[in-house]
């Protein structure tokens, strides 16, 4: 990778960072084993993330959603996510999902046109979905294993196997990278990390009041969301260890220290 390559993929993946500290926060809930046997370097990694946002990127935000108007903020949402449309395509077919990638290419279609590039969701309204793919999932329906969990500086929650999975969906096959101008490619993906992190606000403020341990939550609402979208909402119930319902062992009763009745003093 040259010098200009790592320069281009640091400024792609920087600011989308900013806002991924709480992209896993909602999610449905599942039994998941946790595999984060590198918990004290994401911990530190947690609370480095945790500083770059308060001091940065959630006073920009809070900024942005006070001086913009419902619906152009509505409309910048839109066009982003349209944007990432080629993303899901691309992995549709990966997947071999054929009627999928055809719906999803007609959604992105159908927004890119009538919907004015995106800004208006006019597939939505005639019941196209969003769907969600990304290389992290393709790898995980190919068979790779996640890996441990892993909270990466600046870019926040993910896996080994997820981390490697932004880097195709990234250079490969998002508008939001490719054929733009560098000037016009970091100021959309300001704008989108912006954005992004103001729709946000309002999820931070639970974890803020309800969590009692914010990366605990974050983790575990990060891996269950994952594995729901890699199953497509219909996640297999996971076995329970053999001894989840086993009472834990009771103590052994410490030996009598009363001498035996007749014993001299």
């Amino acid at each position: 990778m040259g010098k200009n390559t790592g320069i281009r993929l640091l400024g792609t993946l920087l600011p989308l960072g900013i806002v991924a500290l709480f992209s896993g926060c909602a999610g449905p809930g599942a039994l998941q084993t946790t595999k984060d046997p590198w918990e004290k370097f994401n911990r530190g990694t947690f609370h480095f993330n945790k500083i770059v946002d308060e001091t940065l990127a959630k006073p920009i935000a809070t900024g942005y959603k006070a001086i913009m108007p419902g619906p152009l903020d509505k409309g910048v949402t839109n066009f982003f996510s349209n944007l990432n449309e080629p993303v899901v395509v691309f992995n549709d077919l990966l997947q071999a999902r054929w009627e999928r990638a055809l719906f999803d290419t007609t959604r992105f279609v159908c927004n890119s046109t009538w919907g004015l590039v995106g800004l208006i969701d006019v597939a939505g309204a005639l019941g196209l979905a969003k769907n969600r793919e990304d290389f992290g999932q393709t790898l995980a329906v190919w068979g790779f294993e996640s890996g441990p969990y892993l909270v990466l500086p600046f870019l926040g929650p993910s896996t080994v196997r997820d981390g490697l999975g932004k880097i195709p969906d990234f250079f490969l096959v998002s508008p939001l990278y490719n054929r733009q101008e560098d000037k016009v490619r970091w100021g959309l993906l300001a704008l989108d990390a912006i954005d992004t992190r103001a729709d946000l606000l309002g999820a931070t403020s639970i974890v803020d009041t309800a969590a009692l341990d914010e990366y605990t939550f974050i983790r575990d609402a990060y891996l269950q969301q994952r594995r729901y979208l890699i199953y497509d909402g219909n996640p297999p119930e996971e076995e329970l260890p053999e001894d989840f319902f086993e009472e834990e062992p009771k103590p052994a009763p410490e030996p009598d220290s009363t001498p035996p009745p007749g014993t001299p003093p």
